[in-house]
C-alpha cells in the first residue's frame, strides 16, 4: 500500500465503490485495485532512462495498480462499445531490454474493465490521433481518460499556444511564401516548424537573406496540407528552453532544456540536455494565466515550452515529457502527483 505522508488509511471514510472498495486518505482516494490502461507507443520503442509513461507505469505498480497496455490502432468499435486488444503489464523494472513482461493478451472494454485511460501515443497529430480521440470520447461518462480526449482534439500544441499570444514570440501561421518573406524582412531571422510536428521534428532556423525559404516552404507544402508556423528567431534558445510541467492547472516543477553542439532544438529528442532551474515571475505569470483553463479543460499532465524566462512557445498536451529529469533534480514524485491527482478526479466523478 502506498502510505500518506500526511498519515495511513482513514477507516471512517471506507465505503462501497461498484466492484471495488474505495479508501480515502488526505483528501484524495486511494483505490488498491485500481485498473489503468495506458494507450501509447510500443514498450519495446521505450527509451526507458527518461520516458515520462515509463515513470508512470513504475509509480503505478508501485501502488498495486492493474496495469494494460495497447496502442491507438488496435481501437475498436462496434454496438455502442470500445474496445482494444491488450495486454496486462507486469515486472516493469528499469533494465533496458527487460523492462515489462507483458501478460496474455485480453479483450478490454474500455467502459467496463479499466478505471483510467491514460492517453500517452506521441504525435503526428493526424487524422488517426484525431480518430483516436472520437473513440476515446464515447468512453469519457463511465471511465476517466487523461487527458481529456476533447480538449486534446481541439487543443493542438502549437495551435491552442495562440490563445495565449502575449505571451509569445511574433507568430506567423501560413502557406504563403509571400507572407512567410515579409514576416522574414520584418524580423531579421527566423524559426520554420510544422504546425503539429513533435520532439522538435522539422525545425528550421532560417537567416537574413532566407536563400532556402522558397525550397522550406514548397517541402512542406509537399509534406504536409496544413499551414505551417514562422517565429522570430530568439536568440536567447542558445541558453535553453523551458520544460514546465503542470498537473491539474498547478506547476510540478521545471527543468531547463540546453540545445546540443550545432544545434538551435534544445528538446531532450533532438540530443538536448537538462538542466535545473527556477521559474522566473512571467513564467509563474504564464502558468497562473493558463492554469484554470488547462484544469477546466481536464488537461491534467501538460507541459509547456518557456525561451527566455518570458517567451512562450508551445502547449503540450498529448504526451508530455521531463518529469524523470525534473525529479531527478528536485528529489520530487511527480508521478505520484499525476496518480494522485488521477485519484482526485474519479473521486469528484463518483461523489
Amino acid at each position: 500500500m502506498h502510505e500518506s505522508s500526511k498519515g495511513g488509511v482513514n477507516h471512517a471514510k471506507l465505503r462501497n465503490w461498484g466492484k471495488r472498495d474505495k479508501v480515502r486518505r488526505a483528501g484524495y482516494g486511494l483505490c488498491m485495485t485500481l485498473r489503468a490502461a495506458f494507450q501509447m507507443d510500443p514498450m519495446e520503442s521505450l527509451s526507458i532512462a527518461g520516458d515520462s509513461s515509463f515513470a508512470l507505469m513504475l509509480s503505478a505498480q508501485s501502488r498495486g495498480y492493474t496495469i494494460y497496455h495497447y496502442t491507438a490502432d488496435a481501437l475498436n468499435y462496434a454496438d455502442g462499445r470500445v474496445w482494444a486488444k491488450a495486454h496486462p503489464v507486469t515486472m516493469v523494472q528499469r533494465v533496458a531490454g527487460q523492462h515489462f513482461t507483458f501478460g496474455e493478451p485480453v479483450q478490454l472494454d474500455l467502459s467496463d474493465d479499466v478505471d483510467v485511460i491514460l492517453m500517452r501515443q506521441d504525435p503526428p497529430f493526424d487524422l488517426g490521433y484525431i480518430t483516436a480521440t472520437h473513440l476515446l470520447e464515447r468512453v469519457m461518462d463511465r471511465t476517466l481518460v487523461v487527458n481529456d480526449p476533447v480538449s486534446v482534439r481541439n487543443a493542438p500544441e502549437k495551435v491552442m499556444v495562440l490563445d495565449y499570444a502575449r505571451f509569445m514570440p511574433p507568430t506567423l501561421v501560413t502557406r504563403s511564401l509571400d507572407e512567410a518573406r515579409a514576416f522574414l524582412e520584418t524580423h531579421g531571422e527566423v524559426v520554420v516548424k510544422p504546425l503539429h510536428g513533435n520532439a522538435g521534428s522539422a525545425v528550421f532556423h532560417i537567416q537574413q537573406g532566407g536563400k532556402n525559404l522558397a525550397s522550406l516552404v514548397e517541402l512542406f507544402g509537399q509534406v504536409w496540407r496544413e499551414p505551417f508556423m514562422v517565429q522570430a528567431f530568439l536568440k536567447e534558445v542558445t541558453g535553453g528552453d523551458k520544460r514546465i510541467v503542470l498537473i491539474d492547472g498547478e506547476v510540478a516543477g521545471a527543468i531547463n532544456r540546453i540545445p546540443g553542439k550545432g544545434e538551435i532544438r534544445s528538446n531532450l529528442a533532438a540530443g538536448g540536455h537538462a538542466e535545473a532551474t527556477t521559474l522566473t515571475e512571467t513564467e509563474l505569470e504564464i502558468c497562473a494565466a493558463m492554469g484554470p483553463e488547462l484544469k477546466k479543460r481536464g488537461l491534467l499532465f501538460v507541459g509547456i515550452d518557456v525561451i527566455g524566462g518570458k517567451w512562450l512557445t508551445e502547449i503540450n498536451v498529448t504526451s508530455p515529457t521531463g518529469i524523470v529529469a525534473i525529479d531527478a533534480f528536485n528529489g520530487t514524485d511527480t508521478p505520484g502527483r499525476i496518480w494522485d491527482a488521477i485519484l482526485a478526479r474519479l473521486d469528484a466523478r463518483r461523489a
